[in-house]
């Protein structure tokens, strides 16, 4: 050919071959990629790619060759799109044609020029990257699946300088996905496929967690893909088996970095890191999803291990959606079995013992409300025997026993929860639950129940042949207060006042000691211990014993503060008639015996002033009046009465070595010894023991003096000390328990009793011998008429009619007598007063003297502060 080539290569344009001689640019021109198979004539981009594959794959990249591309790639970063392109089109035809060593050296070259290159172009780079990443994803080869998600791990770890805003991820999640999901059967290959898959998954997050320019990877498609693939790698190897299968042996010799389990976890709590305060709920409904569809509940092992995992992950402000979550998620299981009931609540009360401190939510009592409204409806499927909404048609038979475990979770959980909160809030939650606790009418007044503010009797309906509705208030008596106990334990006590600050707590809770469920009225003593017990010592004083020195108790005695006595002054009659209406329970156990008698004993360590010192003492005397009435008049037992007996005899020990009386120490010693010597059951050792016969004990009509406490001894024992003894002369008299309103009184007003004259003066009787003031008294004087008010208001009716119908003159001349007459009597008066007077021995003495009381001008008066405006 006589025609000369020439060879046009504009500047940032291909190569391109002119076929016509002397012609000018507006010639005819052929692209040089056409013309593949001349090497001389291939772009410059090109030739340099080509140059770093070698000959032999398993000679690896050529790195002198790479180091020019990179450097090429720098100066001219325009080039980088080309370049991505041409190594994809190598890569997709080695992957066809499965030439794996050509594949690892062409990814390993775009690690490197991505790791080289920020240029503000790379996004075009970057999108030849992820195809290439994409072809090898979707290859069968494990191994070409493994080597995408190491290389697309690298790219997440580098930090673009421009966002990308079309830039997709969603097949990169639903494919890491499914390779988390690998059930390849070589082992080792699907350990491998599995950790690769869930390394994509975390990078794939770590990309698009930080740019809001990306893909929201927290909508619901992304996390219902990414969370369940975590979990179930969790799962794998946590599941316990009998027989560990080659895949468990082979993960237990790797090490812990290259497990799916440690992998998992990783990926779990950086995802958990990574979220937000609106995206947290986004993780945890596909976890409480997956739980349910794979049916992990039960045991809760694995759920208690995910979430304690996702607690310590989040941020602690966001702790309380957390517990939310799972709150939600217990009302939508109201209608499973109790067994997953009761694990979820476990898992809720493990979570919560993470939270932080306040952490549970702006609504705290909702939180306690979904938990006991959970608990009443346990106990109407209880007492029912069936599962299932209120007429409903299909219902499902309960397991009794599940059901009773799902309650005392419950109650544990509510225990968890008080723990976190503070004490003002721990006081409004023991309020809240009393006043859901059923409390039935005393004494037949209905009215009662709204006049306290506390529930009444509830109403179960198609209750079970061997369940009354009784029962069943009972039942729900007992968990509430269970529950109650477990808020109680949890706050610190501080002052009585502090603790009972409303009467709308501590009157429903004296009045529900009084029930008539044994075990119902220990559980509220243990209440009173945990609030009354400051100082620890209601372990030293749970059993009735009589220590021969007060200081093998070790107890911790310290002042009563002035508002534990002013709160003592104002409730302690309710506290005394309650103690004293509980010792004489019929059915009392020994537990109940022993649990009031520490109450009774913390009220005189916590609270002993001399007021509260005193009103014991008249209880304890008033109970010895029972326990000593004839058999006829009693209706006590007489294992009653001997362990009544026996705890008088403790108590008045206790205080009498407490307050270091001796005339009081050596009356109750020498009735103690009395009592050793003649009625050993009456005392503690021989009353509480174990097996004991007291059903075997014959009781006199009338107990020898020398075995019983003697008021006149305890009077002038007490009044040696300096103590006021007037009160300790009186009866005790409880307080009627219906009436629980009375405690703004002082004191019992059904004992007062009021003698005039009490100074006995010889040769003198008394003006009023034997009258008796008490409140029905007084109200009797209020209310009726006596013969003197009649007259009264019959002459202020004769004075009314003289003024309205008398004439004026008349009215007059009376007023003007009436007058004259009071001014006779002011000039006698007058008189009297000016007359000197004279003393014993004779000597006058002048009113005018040195002790006449001068009058002071009013601007000379010296007031106090408080009346000078």
């Amino acid at each position: 050919m006589s025609d000369t080539l020439k060879i046009a290569t504009p500047e940032d344009e291909t190569p391109r071959l002119d076929l016509s001689p002397g012609m000018s640019d507006g010639g005819r021109w052929i692209d040089i990629r056409m013309c593949g198979c001349c090497g001389a004539l291939r772009p410059r981009y090109k030739k340099l790619v080509d140059a770093i594959f070698p000959e032999d794959p398993q000679d690896g990249l050529v790195k002198t060759n790479m180091d020019k591309l990179t450097f090429y790639t720098i100066r001219a970063p325009e080039k980088l799109d080309r370049v991505g392109e041409y190594l994809a089109q190598r890569l997709s035809r080695d992957v066809s044609r499965n030439r794996k060593g050509y594949v690892v050296i062409a990814m390993e070259a775009l690690d490197q020029l991505l790791l080289a290159c920020h240029a503000q172009s790379i996004n075009l780079f970057v999108e030849s990257f992820l195809k290439m990443v994409s072809k090898l994803l979707e290859s069968r080869d494990p191994d070409l699946q493994i080597l995408g998600s190491t290389s697309f791990v690298k790219f997440t770890n580098i930090e673009e300088d421009t966002p990308s805003y079309h830039r997709r991820y969603d097949f990169f999640v639903s494919k890491f996905s499914a390779m988390a999901h690998s059930n390849n059967q070589a082992p080792d290959v699907r350990i491998k496929v599995r950790v690769a898959g869930l390394r994509g998954l975390q990078g794939v997050v770590k990309k698009t967690s930080s740019d809001e320019l990306q893909v929201n990877i927290w909508d619901k498609v992304h996390m219902d893909k990414i969370v369940p693939s975590l979990l179930y790698n969790m799962h794998e190897e946590d599941s316990p088996s009998p027989s560990p299968s080659d895949d468990t042996q082979h993960a237990s010799q790797l090490q812990d970095t290259t497990r799916p389990t440690t992998v998992a976890e990783t990926c779990l709590r950086d995802l958990v890191c990574r979220a937000a305060f609106g995206c947290i709920k986004s993780v945890l409904k596909p976890a409480l999803s997956h739980l349910d569809n794979h049916q992990l509940w039960v045991p809760n092992r694995f759920a208690v291990k995910c979430f304690k995992i996702i607690m310590y992950s989040m941020q602690s402000q966001y702790s309380h959606v957390a517990i939310q979550s799972l709150l939600s998620h217990l009302d939508d299981h109201t209608r499973d079995s109790a067994r997953i009931k009761a694990s979820i609540v476990g898992v809720l009360r493990e979570t919560v013992s993470i939270a932080a401190a306040g952490s549970i939510g702006p609504s705290v009592l909702e939180v306690f409300n979904t938990l006991l409204r959970h608990l009443r409806l346990s106990i109407d499927y209880q007492l029912t025997g069936r599962r299932g909404s209120q007429g409903s048609i299909h219902k499902q038979p309960i397991n009794e026993e599940e059901e009773k475990l799902f309650q005392e979770a419950i109650i544990t959980t509510v225990g968890a929860f008080a723990t976190i909160l503070p004490d003002y809030q721990k006081i409004e939650i023991m309020m809240f639950i009393m006043g859901k606790v059923p409390i039935p009418p005393q004494n037949g007044d209905s009215n009662l129940l709204s006049a306290t503010g506390v529930q009444g009797l509830i109403y179960f309906q198609n209750l079970r042949p061997n369940f009354s509705q009784e029962e069943g208030n009972l039942l729900l008596q007992n968990m509430l207060l269970k529950s109650l106990h477990q808020v109680a334990l949890a706050y610190t006590s501080v002052s009585m006042t502090t603790t009972f600050t409303s009467t709308a707590f501590l009157d429903p809770l004296l009045r529900v000691s009084l029930v008539a469920d044994a075990h119902v009225r220990l559980i509220v003593q243990q209440i009173l211990h945990t609030l009354i017990d400051r100082h620890g010592n209601c372990e030293k004083l749970q059993e009735i014993r009589i220590p021969k020195y007060i200081n093998d108790l070790d107890l911790k005695v310290e002042k009563c503060s002035r508002q534990d006595l002013a709160f003592m002054r104002k409730h302690g009659p309710q506290f005394y008639s309650m103690l004293y209406e509980n010792l004489l329970q019929h059915d009392n156990s020994d537990e109940n015996f022993h649990a009031i008698y520490c109450t009774m004993a913390l009220l005189c360590v916590e609270m002993g002033g001399e007021d509260v010192l005193v009103e014991l003492l008249r209880l304890t005397l008033g109970l010895q009046e029972i326990a000593c009435k004839p058999q006829e008049e009693n209706d006590l037992s007489t294992p009653h009465i001997c362990k009544l007996h026996a705890v008088l005899a403790a108590y008045l020990n206790l205080i009498s070595q407490l307050t270091a009386i001796p005339a009081l120490c050596q009356h109750v010693t020498q009735v103690l010894e009395t009592r050793k010597q003649e009625a050993p059951y009456f005392l503690p050792e021989t009353a509480f023991l174990e097996g004991n016969s007291l059903d075997q004990v014959t009781l006199p009509d009338t107990v020898d003096t020398s075995l019983l406490f003697h008021q006149n001894a305890i009077n002038e024992a007490m009044a040696s000390s300096g103590h006021e003894v007037s009160r300790l002369s009186q009866p005790f008299v409880p307080l009627r328990s219906d009436f629980p309103s009375q405690s703004r009184y002082s004191m019992d007003v059904q004992s007062i009793n009021i003698e005039l004259d009490q100074v006995d003066t010889p040769g003198r009787d008394r003006k009023h011998p034997g009258e008796e003031i008490t409140f029905e008294t007084l109200k009797k004087t209020l209310t009726e008429k006596t013969p003197d008010a009649e007259d009264d208001e019959a002459r202020r009716r004769e004075v009314v009619e003289k003024f309205q119908n008398a004439p004026f003159e008349e009215i007059a001349a009376h007023s003007e007598a009436r007058s004259q007459q009071l001014n006779n009597k002011l000039n006698e008066i007058m008189d009297m007063v000016s007359k000197p007077s004279v003393d014993a021995s004779g000597r006058v003495v002048s009113l005018s003297g040195p002790f006449q009381v001068k009058s002071v001008p009013v601007y000379e008066m010296q007031f106090p502060d408080l009346c000078v405006y």
